[in-house]
């Protein structure tokens, strides 16, 4: 069973959502937060498997809530989907450096919903190829002194081609095949990485590779 935690000031919003998730066999919801103070409690309370954290929320936002959750090591199996009111803005990056597994649109169809709450379950990234471009669009606009600088001087060469193939937006079966490895071999090379580099998911790791300028972004 999956346990979800809802965290949005919008009372209707989490009502829909809970409606929709708790009708699926395999899904409830555990829990609803009317801010992020209140989230994070309730995610030390309730350990959910999946918390989805509205971006904008008074008290405390979803960036910071998310935040605490990523940094409480009681909370390292809780997966956070920050939630949208577009397709990218302001709030999608830094939700990925506080450590989000990706986020959502509020608006999405009602199978995207149940779809992102497993894909977040099972501890994988809500990143599309799209959603990937976006993201290092973002990035590339930003100033260079802005950027954080990740050393990459841990992984050994065979971890950092994989960790640019996944800011590429590849999966692991892809990576094993452009590599001409096993599946296998891809997704330990991409845990150990992960471990390395201390990313909670291949999220963090897109993030990472840019900031690294393991990368190099393509300009339009």
């Amino acid at each position: 069973m999956i346990r979800i935690l809802l965290v949005d000031d919008q009372p209707l919003i989490r009502a829909g959502f809970r409606a929709l998730l708790d009708a699926e066999d395999d899904m409830t919801v555990v829990g609803e937060a009317a801010d992020g103070a209140a989230g994070v409690t309730l995610a030390r309370e309730h350990r959910p498997d999946v918390a989805l954290v509205d971006a904008q929320m008074p008290v405390v936002d979803g960036i910071e809530a998310t935040r605490r959750i990523a940094a409480d090591p009681d909370l390292s199996r809780v997966h956070v989907v920050m939630l949208t009111n577009y397709g990218f803005d302001e709030y999608v990056f830094a939700a990925l450096r506080a450590g989000a597994c990706g986020f959502l649109v509020k608006d999405s169809e009602p199978a995207d919903l149940i779809a992102a709450v497993r894909v977040a379950a099972r501890g994988d990234a809500l990143l599309s190829p799209s959603i990937t471009r976006k993201l290092i669009s973002e990035f590339v606009s930003r100033p260079p002194e802005a950027r954080a600088s990740v050393g990459m001087d841990v992984l050994t060469r065979r971890e950092r081609e994989v960790v640019a193939l996944v800011a590429r937006g590849l999966s692991n079966d892809e990576i094993a095949t452009h590599m001409v490895i096993s599946p296998t071999t891809a997704k330990t090379h991409v845990s150990r990485a992960m471990v390395k580099l201390r990313a909670r998911d291949r999220a963090q790791l897109v993030v990472f590779a840019y900031e690294a300028g393991l990368v190099t972004p393509r300009r339009s």
